[in-house]
């Protein structure tokens, strides 16, 4: 089986959360032949060969709401009101991406995550993010990304390996079984911005949209996070999980915030670093420190 991997209070927007068509037929699985690997570092999208293998690729429903419509919004109509606020000055940038995007689309390209997860890192307000987990971009399997760093829909079976590493450190640091399913929703839902530096690709293309505007996007809102401050002018509590280079790049924007770093979960950088780093535990044990609340790490079993 041949996979490419990358990386990885709701706010519900007014327009972008419509009512989704159903998907077009079942769930296809597919098998691919063995291609050489992407060169470069460990931690950069890669071609994984895994044998007798499949995986559903289910198709993102289709959007009544498309990213040429989504860049004519206010930026309060696309994300929580706090960020809209703190994304204002890289508004013209975001809508230029987004106009790239409907470009992709009315070329014939498929677009990874559809319009109305695009955005999703964004819906979780900006006042209540006390952890970040940087990724790199979507996976490029149609039907995985839902706009959330590592994270995939629910149905996709098995999950990335990238993912599956994830949840064999979690059970290695805090005892948490590894679930079946990708949806890391809940862990938004405390205050993790599970946020992609390159929030989209073009389906079956890692890395395609790199250098297509995203980045200035995502530096305004990392540099955002670590800037904010509580009412008496103290630090609000902050954890960067940086994850290998593309993470590591944004160190620099943190200010100073508290920062777990290791390895990337790849499978071809797991093992020099990622494994046995305790990343849920540090970041819990650091958020106390700060005077805050941990984070439930457990996800449902089933979603």
């Amino acid at each position: 089986m041949l996979r490419r991997e990358s990386q990885g209070c709701h706010f519900h927007p007014r327009r972008v959360f419509v009512r989704l068509l159903p998907l077009l037929g079942p769930d296809t699985a597919y098998i691919w032949t063995k291609t050489p690997g992407v060169a470069g570092d460990p931690c950069e999208n890669r071609t994984v060969f895994e044998p007798d293998a499949l995986f559903e690729l289910a198709a993102d429903p289709a959007d009544a709401v498309g990213f040429a419509e989504l860049a004519r919004l206010p930026l309060a109509e696309l994300m929580a009101p706090d960020w809209a606020e703190a994304l204002e000055p890289v508004a013209a940038e975001l809508r230029q991406v987004l106009t790239f995007l409907a470009a992709e689309v009315d070329a014939g390209h498929t677009v990874l995550p559809s319009p109305s997860n695009v955005l999703r890192a964004f819906r979780q307000p900006l006042a209540g993010v006390k952890v970040l987990i940087v990724g790199q971009d979507p996976y490029p399997t149609p039907g995985h990304a839902i706009g959330l760093s590592f994270a995939v829909d629910a149905r996709t079976r098995p999950i990335p390996r990238s993912l599956a590493n994830i949840y064999r450190e979690l059970e290695s640091d805090l005892g948490i079984p590894p679930r079946v399913h990708g949806d890391l929703s809940a862990w938004a839902g405390q205050g993790v911005l599970l946020l992609n530096r390159v929030m989209s690709v073009r389906a079956g293309a890692a890395g395609s949209h790199r250098g297509k505007g995203w980045e200035a996007i995502t530096t305004a809102a990392v540099t955002a996070v670590a800037r904010r401050r509580t009412p008496d002018g103290g630090r609000s509590p902050l954890v960067a999980v940086l994850w290998g280079r593309d993470a590591e790049s944004v160190r620099p924007l943190l200010d100073g915030a508290a920062v777990v770093s290791s390895a990337h979960p790849s499978p071809l950088s797991a093992s020099r670093g990622f494994f046995g780093s305790k990343p849920f535990s540090a970041v819990n044990d650091l958020l106390l420190e700060q005077g805050t609340t941990g984070v439930t790490w457990e996800l449902p079993p089933l979603v």
